[in-house]
C-alpha cells in the first residue's frame, strides 16, 4: 500500500483524515491479546496487504485487516481481532441507545424525541412509547438486510449497492423501515361478517346484532390494525352497520328515530341507541394501543354520495341475500356526521379520518343533496377530506392515498371485495437533492431521475417478493383471510421535494405554462416506469407523500450536505405553504387536473384559513373544485384547545371564550389528521408557524372572488 494523503468515513458519516498509526496501534493490541509479539518486518507484510482508497468506511478499514491476518497466517490474532471489533459494537450499541433513552426522556414530546419517525399521533410520551422506540433501529438494519438479499438474488450486487447508496446520501427514502408490515389497506369487512376474527388468530365470533357488530367491529379493527404499518380503511363501515341497525329496528327505522325503544330507565330513543353506538366504537379506537408503539389507531372511514354509493355497491349482498338500502345509508352517513362534528367540541378525536366520495357532471357534483350536505358541514366547522371524480374507478384510503379500483364488482366467495385495495410499500424520491445533484454535475436531470426511478420500481419488485414470501408462510393472515388482495394493493413511488426543486430551477411557484411543464414532465417519468414494471399480479402508483416526518428530514439532510434549501419543511402540495399571494382558486387551480395528471397515488390541497366561510360559499368551491379537476382537498381553520378549563371552540382564537384564559392550544392538520399543535414534532411545529392561514381580510378577498365566479356562471348560463 502507498501511504498518501487519505480522508476515511467514521461511522457517523463524517470525514476523518486516514491515520496510519491508527491501523498499527490495532494491530498491536491484537497480538499483545494473545501474548504473541510483532516485530517491524511482520507488521510491514500485514500493512501491505491493505488497499486503503480515498473516502474508505472505518468497517472496511477493519475487514482488510482482519483479511491481512488471516492471508499471513495470523489466526489467533485475527479471531481476538474480530472479538474486539464485536466487543466494541455491542459497547457502542449501548452507548447509543442510553444516549438515545436520556435525550428522549428530555424531549418535548414524543414525537421531538423520536429518532426515527416523528409522529404527531403519539399523544403522551412514557415507558411504553419508548420501549416502543428503542427496537426501530435494529428493525431498520433487519429490513435492509432482507430487501439487499433479495435484490442480490433478483437482479445483482450492484443494484443492491446501488440501492444503499442512493438510500444512505438521502436521494430516496424507504418509509416506515421501522415496521416489518406492509403499508396501509383499505380492507373489505366481508371476511369478519362471515366468520368474525377467527381467521385472522381472534377469538370473536361474526356479528349477529348491532351490539356484536360495536365491540366486535373495535376488536377487527385493533387487531387488523397491529398488522398494518399504516392506516386501516373500513369504507363499508356505516353500510354494515347500517344492516345491523335494520335487522333489529326495520328498514325504515330513521323515520322513527326519536321514538323511545329502550325499555330500561334511561328510556333512549333510537337515535340515542345509534349515536350511543357511535361513541362506542370512536372512543374505543381513539384510545392508545400498545401494538402501535401508543399511539391511536389510524383508522378512515368513507361517505358516498348516491351516485357513487350504487356504482360500488349496486351488486353486493349480504350473506342472508339482503342488499344494501340506500335511504338508511343516507340518514346513518348525516347522523354519524352530524354527531362527529358536535363531539369534536367536548374532546379531541382525531379518528376517523372521515372522506366524503362524489361523483362530478358538468362541472358540479352530481348528487345536489350531498354537495349542499357537505358545504353544510364544512361551514359548520367539520373537519374532513372530499374526494371528487368524474366516474367511481377509484378510493381513496389514508390521508390522501388514491388506490384505482380496477373491478367495481364483488366476489365474496373467497372474501375479496371491490374496496380491498391499499398501499404494500412506499418508497420515495427526493427529487430536490436528485435534480440538484445533476444539475450541479452538468447532467440531464431527466435521465438520472429516470435511472433513480428504475431502480425505485426493481426494489418495489424486490419487497413484494419478500412479502409473497412471508405469505406463503402463514405470517400475512390478513391476506389468507381476505381482508385484503394483494393483487390490489399497490407498490407506491412517493415523490417529495418537488416544489423546492422548481424552485432551485428558478421557477415561479404559480400557474404558469414553465412549472406545469415541469411538474408533468418529472411526474410523466415516474408514471413511464409504472406502466412499464405493471402486470397482472403487480401495480404500481405515484403519490405524493404527507411527509410527516421526511419533509423535515429531507431538508435537514439536504441542507447539512450543500443542496438549496428554501425552507426548514419541504412541501407535501404544488403550492409553498406559507405563500401569502395566492387565493383559494389559485390553489384549486394547482391541484387541478393539469398538475395531478400523473399522481395515480394522490395528493391532498390543504385549505388553511382563519375562519369558516358559509354554505354557499363552499358550495361554490365544490364547483370550483370540479371545474379545475382538483380530485382530493380539504380545509384547515384551526381550532382553539384551551389549556385550562379544557373548553374546544371550531374557530381561531386567541383566548378561551368561556374562562378568558390565553393559554390556549390548536388543533389542526399535521398533514392528513387533526392533532393539537404541542403534539407535533418541534420542527414541524415551526413549520405549522409559517403556514398561510387566510386573514379576514383574505377571506373577504375569497368571498367576492367566489361572488364574481359565480357571476360570470350566470352570465354564461
Amino acid at each position: 500500500m502507498e501511504i498518501q494523503s487519505f480522508t476515511i468515513t467514521k461511522r457517523d458519516g463524517k470525514k476523518e483524515r486516514f491515520s496510519l498509526d491508527k491501523i498499527m496501534n490495532a494491530i498491536i493490541k491484537a497480538f499483545d491479546s494473545v501474548n504473541e509479539s510483532v516485530d517491524l518486518g511482520a507488521m510491514s507484510k500485514i500493512i501491505s496487504h491493505l488497499n486503503i482508497q480515498e473516502g474508505i468506511k472505518v468497517e472496511d478499514i477493519q475487514n482488510e485487516v482482519e483479511e491481512s491476518l488471516m492471508s499471513e497466517g495470523y489466526y489467533k490474532v485475527a479471531r481476538s481481532f474480530m472479538l474486539y471489533r464485536q466487543q466494541h459494537a455491542e459497547d457502542r450499541e449501548t452507548l447509543s441507545k442510553l444516549k438515545f433513552l436520556t435525550d428522549y426522556c428530555e424531549a418535548s414530546n414524543a414525537a421531538t424525541g423520536s429518532k426515527y419517525d416523528a409522529n404527531a399521533n403519539v399523544e403522551h410520551k412514557n415507558i411504553a412509547t419508548l420501549i416502543g422506540e428503542l427496537p426501530k433501529a435494529g428493525f431498520i438494519r433487519l429490513n435492509r438486510r432482507l430487501l439487499t438479499d433479495r435484490i442480490k438474488k433478483m437482479y445483482d450486487k450492484e443494484l443492491s449497492d446501488r440501492y444503499l447508496d442512493l438510500l444512505t446520501h438521502h436521494f430516496i427514502y424507504k418509509n416506515d423501515e421501522t415496521s416489518l408490515a406492509n403499508y396501509c389497506a383499505s380492507i373489505t369487512m366481508y371476511p369478519w361478517l362471515l366468520g368474525g376474527t377467527n381467521s385472522i388468530g381472534g377469538n370473536s365470533s361474526a356479528p349477529t346484532n348491532l351490539k356484536s357488530f360495536c365491540g366486535g367491529f373495535i376488536n377487527m379493527v385493533f387487531m387488523v390494525s397491529s398488522m398494518l404499518s399504516g392506516a386501516c380503511a373500513t369504507p363499508e363501515f356505516l353500510m354494515y352497520m347500517n344492516y345491523f341497525v335494520e335487522k333489529e329496528y326495520g328498514k325504515d327505522y330513521y323515520k322513527h328515530a326519536d321514538e323511545v325503544i329502550d325499555l330500561s330507565l334511561k328510556k333512549r330513543t333510537l337515535d340515542k341507541v345509534i349515536t350511543d353506538s357511535f361513541e362506542q366504537i370512536v372512543y374505543s379506537l381513539n384510545q392508545p394501543t400498545g401494538a402501535r408503539n401508543y399511539q391511536a389507531v389510524f383508522w378512515n372511514i368513507s361517505y358516498y354520495d348516491k351516485y357513487y354509493f350504487k356504482s360500488l355497491f349496486d351488486n353486493f349482498y349480504f350473506p342472508d341475500g339482503s342488499r344494501p338500502d340506500w335511504n338508511g345509508v343516507n340518514w346513518l352517513q348525516k347522523r354519524f356526521m352530524k354527531w362527529f362534528n358536535q363531539e369534536r367540541t367536548k374532546t379531541v378525536l382525531t379518528f376517523p379520518v372521515e372522506t366524503m366520495a362524489m361523483l362530478t357532471e358538468n362541472g358540479d357534483c352530481k348528487d345536489k343533496e350531498w354537495a349542499d350536505f357537505a358545504s353544510q358541514m364544512y361551514s359548520e366547522g367539520h373537519s374532513f377530506f372530499t374526494y371528487l371524480s368524474d366516474k367511481p374507478d377509484s378510493l381513496s384510503s389514508c390521508c390522501r392515498l388514491r388506490n384505482e379500483i380496477q373491478d367495481n364488482g364483488f366476489s365474496y366467495t373467497l372474501g375479496a371485495g371491490g374496496v380491498s385495495t391499499g398501499s404494500k410499500s412506499v418508497l420515495t424520491i427526493n427529487l430536490n437533492r436528485t435534480i440538484q445533484y445533476a444539475v450541479n454535475h452538468k447532467m440531464d436531470y431527466k435521465k438520472v431521475l429516470s435511472e433513480v426511478v428504475d431502480l425505485c420500481h426493481k426494489v418495489q419488485l424486490a419487497y413484494n417478493e419478500n412479502l409473497k414470501e412471508l405469505k406463503k408462510h402463514g405470517m400475512l393472515p390478513l391476506f389468507d383471510a381476505g381482508y385484503i388482495n394483494i393483487k390490489r394493493q399497490y407498490l407506491t413511488i412517493g415523490v417529495n421535494g418537488l416544489v423546492e426543486a422548481a424552485e432551485f430551477l428558478g421557477m415561479k411557484i404559480n400557474d404558469n405554462p414553465d412549472y406545469l411543464h415541469f411538474v408533468q414532465s418529472v411526474l410523466g417519468i415516474v408514471e413511464t416506469y409504472n406502466k412499464k414494471y405493471r402486470s397482472k399480479d403487480v401495480m404500481f402508483n405515484c403519490e405524493m407523500i404527507p411527509a410527516e416526518n421526511v419533509g423535515v428530514k429531507h431538508a435537514k439532510w439536504d441542507r447539512e450536505d450543500g443542496y438549496f434549501v428554501p425552507r426548514d419543511c419541504y412541501n407535501s402540495y404544488f403550492y409553498v405553504v406559507e405563500d401569502n399571494s395566492l387565493s383559494v382558486i389559485d390553489k384549486f387551480k394547482l391541484h387541478g387536473a393539469p398538475f395531478i395528471e400523473h399522481l395515480t397515488g394522490g395528493s391532498a390541497l390543504h385549505l388553511n384559513l382563519e375562519e369558516h366561510l358559509s354554505k354557499a360559499q363552499y358550495r361554490q368551491l365544490f364547483k370550483v373544485a370540479a371545474k379545475e379537476g382538483c380530485n382530493y382537498f380539504t380545509y384547515n381553520i384551526p381550532n382553539t384547545v384551551c389549556n385550562d378549563c379544557g373548553h374546544i371552540d371550531k374557530r381561531y382564537l386567541h383566548e378561551c371564550p368561556v374562562c378568558h384564559s390565553k393559554n390556549v392550544d390548536y388543533l389542526t392538520r399535521v398533514i392528513g389528521y387533526l392533532k393539537r399543535v404541542s403534539n407535533f414534532s418541534q420542527a414541524r411545529q415551526q413549520e405549522a408557524y409559517r403556514r398561510y392561514y387566510a386573514s379576514t381580510d383574505h377571506v373577504g378577498s375569497v368571498k367576492k372572488e367566489l361572488h364574481e365566479v359565480k357571476s360570470e356562471e350566470a352570465e354564461q348560463c
